[in-house]
């Protein structure tokens, strides 16, 4: 199902929703008819989106190797996808591998991206920048992050640092809609954050919350918030071990989050 399109520039972005709250990013040259996919974890949003639109899969982004960002691959091979990922990364269907810092022109869609390791939630993830779009995967969602499966928190606060420093008009495209229960957890953590509250309640009226931008996500996303002296005495109070460290808090944090029941405060 096609729920949202963002215009950037020359090209359009297009949200296709997947599996149970999967996002699968289509970027689209309109101009000569080619696109990327972004983390297909289904294959049939994005043949009926091809077919539909008459497009051609240039390019395949991959952000980390789990089934749900991949399993759609296999049957968009026979459009010969140029397939770009991690250079550590164990996805096989992998034939450009890119690394921190580089940048990769794509001449067929006019675009460059530029490559961020951002290991935390795998060890191999990798998030892409086109122009301003910074498509995250699984590392930062809206109000979150994701869990710690094969990395370490310090990790994942290295991660969401390095993402931090770009401007505030990035907008963030992560892999799945989780922002409703983000900020019921991100406003547990900060109960007097207006903005968290303003933004929960937004976020109860709306299908698909995205894009964010980079400048909302540093006032509501409390994994972007380990050095804030509430979220700082939030984490203390969840766990009185907690130093003052924001690794360490960002640890709590998401031990926290693991074990928050969302549906209490709904």
């Amino acid at each position: 199902m096609i729920i949202q399109i963002e215009v950037l520039m020359m090209i359009q972005t297009v949200a296709l929703k997947a599996l149970r709250d999967n996002y699968i990013w289509m970027v689209v040259n309109p101009h000569d008819s080619t696109c990327i996919a972004v983390d297909p974890g289904a294959s049939a949003p994005v043949i009926t989106f091809l077919q539909r639109h008459q497009l051609r899969l240039s390019t395949i982004l991959v952000t980390h190797h789990h089934p749900d960002h991949t399993q759609g691959i296999p049957d968009l091979l026979d459009q010969d996808p140029l397939i770009i990922g991690s250079a550590h990364s164990t996805c096989p269907y992998i034939n450009r591998k890119i690394q921190e810092g580089q940048q990769l022109h794509l001449p067929q869609m006019n675009l460059t991206l530029r490559a961020f390791e951002t290991p935390g939630h795998t060890l191999c993830h990798i998030s892409f920048l086109i122009e301003n779009q910074l498509f995250t995967g699984d590392t930062l969602f809206s109000a979150g992050c994701g869990r710690i499966f094969e990395g370490t928190p310090s990790m994942m606060y290295h991660s969401l640092q390095k993402l931090i420093q770009l401007p505030d008009d990035t907008k963030i495209y992560c892999g799945h809609e989780y922002t409703q229960q983000n900020l019921v957890f991100a406003s547990h953590v900060e109960p007097h954050n207006l903005i968290i509250k303003n933004r929960l309640a937004w976020a109860k009226t709306q299908q698909n919350t995205l894009p964010s931008t980079l400048a909302y996500e540093r006032h509501i996303n409390p994994f972007l918030r380990s050095d804030h002296p509430d979220v700082i005495q939030a984490a203390q109070t969840y766990n009185p071990e907690t130093t003052r460290d924001p690794i360490d808090v960002l640890s709590t944090l998401r031990t926290w989050k693991n074990e928050f029941k969302p549906d209490l405060l709904l």
